[in-house]
Parts: structure tokens; C-alpha cells; sequence
């Protein structure tokens, strides 16, 4: 078990602050889109009669064609998707890069409020987001880091939540090209239902009651 003061304080703030807490929060990380992602279980269940034997299911591996996506979104939806360029090192001068270039600017367009209310920013403890160009640069926008406990990636918006359902409209689906695959993604989040992402807000601050209640979080 790995205690964590973290949970406790994130609930102090949005006992004091409530939806205005939760409403100034930018979550964010990467993830690899395939080509190829088998079907679950669930997804590739075929109705048979009661007589009819099992169809033999042959494990498939993931597509070798594959993109890195960095999503940041907060209650009120995605407010950046970018597909990193294939065969990007993809260290902290990058990640550093998309949040100048890419993910301010974009804050700017869609959500001009939060940059006056002030930004509260979450991301997980990889030593990319951890890297001191990376801390430097939230520092020098203000932009305020709520702490992520070590190895806890069930406390992770991204992780729990917004890429196991964007990835569900994609498995099962084979895309020929990098383009192909951007664009599926693409198609995929913005068909995910507007109310999921104040439901994937209320389910982490469930989660993170749990952490603070148990005394810790919960380390596999």
C-alpha cells in the first residue's frame, strides 16, 4: 500500500471549493493508437444456438503500424489531441514543446477563462512530465501541478477513464495508414458521449475518496 497525503489534500481543496475546483482541472497523457486492436470478449461475442459449438478464437496480436496521441481535456471535453510525428523521441524537451506550443495556445481558443481563474494541471508521475524543463515551464505559466501519486495509474483520468473508452470505437477496426489511424482517433473522441468527461471527473473524485479513506492507494 503506498500512503498518500495527495488524496487527502485534493479533497480538502474540492470541499472548499467545489465544482470550481474540479472545473479549473487540465488532465492529460500519452497513449499508442494501432492499426489493429483485437476485439474484446464482449465486442467479438456472436449470437449461436444452443447446439452450435464454440468457434475456435485464435489470438491476435496488435497491429505493427502505430501512432502516439497526447490528449488533454477537462470536465467540458478534449481541448487537445496531437498525434506525435512518427519516430519522435518523445523526452522532455518534446513534452515541453506541446505544452508552449500546442496545448497553451489551444487553452487559449477554447477555454480563454481558465487562464484568468487559473489552471490546475494533472499529469502522471513519468519521468517525462517530472523532468525540471517540464516543472519550470508550469511554473513560469502559473499553471498550478497537482500531485499524482507513484504507480497509481487507476487514479489517472486518461488511464481509467477517456482512452479505454476512445480505443473501444476503434477495436476491431484495421487502418493501412498513419493518417488512417489519426483520423479514427480523431472520429473516435469526438463521438464519445459530452457527459462522459464530468463522468470521468466524478468517478476520479470517488477514486481518490477511496485512496484517502483506505489510508493509501493500492499498489499491484
Amino acid at each position: 500500500m503506498l500512503f498518500t497525503q495527495d488524496a487527502t489534500n485534493f479533497l480538502r481543496r474540492f470541499q472548499t471549493e467545489q465544482n470550481d475546483f474540479l472545473g479549473r482541472i487540465i488532465t492529460g497523457d500519452e497513449t499508442w493508437v494501432y492499426s489493429w486492436d483485437p476485439e474484446t470478449k464482449r465486442q467479438s461475442a456472436e449470437w449461436r444456438d444452443f447446439d452450435e459449438p464454440r468457434p475456435e478464437k485464435v489470438r491476435r496480436k496488435q497491429g505493427a503500424l502505430k501512432v502516439m496521441h497526447m490528449v488533454f481535456f477537462d470536465m467540458n471535453g478534449v481541448i487537445l489531441r496531437w498525434p506525435v510525428p512518427i519516430g519522435t523521441t518523445i523526452n522532455a524537451q518534446y513534452y515541453k514543446k506541446v505544452l508552449q506550443d500546442k496545448l497553451r495556445p489551444a487553452i487559449r481558443k477554447k477555454r480563454p477563462g481558465l487562464l484568468e481563474s487559473g489552471i490546475l494541471f494533472h499529469h502522471d508521475n513519468a519521468p517525462v512530465h517530472t523532468a525540471r524543463a517540464v516543472t519550470d515551464v508550469l511554473a513560469g505559466y502559473k499553471w498550478e501541478l497537482l500531485e499524482h501519486p507513484r504507480y497509481s495509474p487507476d487514479l489517472a483520468p486518461c488511464d481509467f477513464h477517456l482512452f479505454p473508452k476512445m480505443k473501444e470505437h476503434l477495436r476491431g477496426q484495421r487502418f493501412e495508414t498513419e493518417e488512417d489511424i489519426i483520423q479514427a482517433t480523431k472520429v473516435a473522441i469526438k463521438n464519445l458521449d459530452k457527459c462522459s468527461y464530468v463522468t470521468a471527473f466524478k468517478d476520479w473524485l470517488q477514486r481518490i475518496e477511496k485512496c484517502a479513506n483506505n489510508g493509501g492507494c493500492y499498489v499491484e
